[in-house]
């Protein structure tokens, strides 16, 4: 134990360190927030979580189909003219949601304001994950930051859906989705003037290709790993407010999904500290088969404080998950490539939530609850499987060639 913690007070006592975790606490706030306060808002003012899961989830594949063109925008001419631009943007696109809906203008509006507001989403989660690839040359060094960059996301969804799930509790849907949004547009402000930008780097003479970092196998593998790991975190997203709605309790959703992530929020502390000797990718691959149990238990448990349990395990399991990621997209992408794939990472993140949201809302409404569950717990076994394979057949063929 001691050496657990001794890692990480090093690890903060280095420049700059303690600054830009601040401020990155402070200005993914937004993460934890605007999909659950948008989901539950739409709800209520469409009437059914199938619309208003394909809305949040339109959201979340235009922002993961423009990610990359931000990315490729930030790498070749800097951060922070798309930083002001997204920034002033999203907001008011998120307003236009607010209005659509509230003045009951038809569902292709709603929609359309949801596409703009994903399209032109902030670039401040990747940003920051670019940060901390240039403040850190050691993978170890690397995999501690990004497990505590885990760990912040992860506080951020804990704090984000009980801040959430109060005001629904106190006010309204409406209510909350305003404040999302005002909270969109104050860590737009704070990431400004904060630290992170001079990380932030052009790499302006390497050779570049059209694809970009699309031209390495290896990030491929992760990339799709992504996107099916969060298809089953956007089945979650729903499952819980959709089991909350089924007890006229909406605000239990947002408690299950703080739950979920103090869970990962822990896990990732844990992952940070830990001194592990095998390959980053066996990691990996390790996690996500220990997670496909509690995601497997969604569909059995019964009862409030059971599904409370298995959606803590499951949370342990998330952010070990995300660090191992993005410590293995840190280390196959080329350095003139480093935000946008980074970017990519996030398209496939933000599209596997959108494809899971959108899938669970119509799961929900078609065949139950248990079912958006199952889909999620069939997802992962199939990743772990196939993570572990691939992993074990490398193994094999190092062995053989020495």
């Amino acid at each position: 134990m001691k050496s657990f913690f001794n890692r990480y007070v090093e690890f903060i006592r280095q420049p700059d360190v303690v600054r830009l975790l601040f401020v990155a606490l402070l200005t993914r706030m937004p993460v934890g927030m605007v999909g659950f306060a948008m989901l539950m808002f739409l709800r209520e003012t469409l009437g059914n979580f199938k619309l208003a899961g394909s809305a949040v989830g339109i959201n979340f594949v235009a922002m993961a189909v423009t990610a990359p063109i931000v990315g490729r925008l930030i790498d070749r001419h800097g951060a922070r003219v798309p930083l002001v631009v997204t920034g002033t943007v999203q907001p008011l696109a998120l307003l236009g949601v607010l209005l659509a809906a509230r003045h009951e203008l038809p569902f292709a509006a709603v929609a359309a304001c949801a596409a703009l507001a994903g399209a032109f989403a902030s670039p401040i989660t990747t940003l920051t994950r670019t940060a901390w690839r240039n403040r850190f040359v050691c993978e170890e060094d690397r995999r501690t930051a990004f497990s505590l960059d885990a760990v912040m996301i992860e506080v951020n969804f804990t704090l984000g859906p009980a801040i959430v799930a109060f005001i629904l509790a106190q006010a309204s849907a409406t209510a909350s989705f305003a404040f999302a949004i005002a909270v969109v547009v104050g860590a737009f402000l704070v990431f400004l003037a904060g630290p992170t930008l001079r990380y932030v780097r052009r790499s302006e003479s390497a050779e570049r290709h059209m694809f970009g970092p699309l031209t390495e196998p290896r990030l491929w593998l992760v990339f799709i790993a992504s996107f099916g790991l969060t298809s089953c975190f956007g089945l979650l997203e729903v499952g819980y407010p959709a089991y909350a709605t089924a007890l006229s309790m909406p605000a239990v959703g947002g408690i299950l999904l703080s739950i979920n992530s103090f869970g990962s929020a822990l896990g990732g502390a844990i992952f940070g500290g830990l001194n592990l000797r095998a390959p980053m990718e066996r990691q990996f691959a390790c996690v996500l088969s220990l997670m496909a149990i509690p995601v497997f238990l969604h569909t059995v448990v019964t009862g409030t404080l059971a599904l409370a349990v298995v959606a803590f395990l499951a949370g342990a399991l998330i952010a070990p998950s995300i660090a191992s990621q993005s410590v293995l997209i840190s280390r196959f992408a080329p350095a003139q490539y480093a935000t946008e794939a980074f970017t990519w990472s996030s398209t496939f993140i933000v599209s596997g939530l959108g494809a899971g949201m959108a899938l669970g809302g119509y799961l929900v409404e078609t065949t139950g609850l248990r079912s958006a569950f199952g889909a999620g717990a069939v997802i992962i076994a199939t990743l772990a499987s196939a993570g572990l394979a691939i992993t074990s057949g490398a193994a094999r063929r190092a062995r053989a060639r020495a």
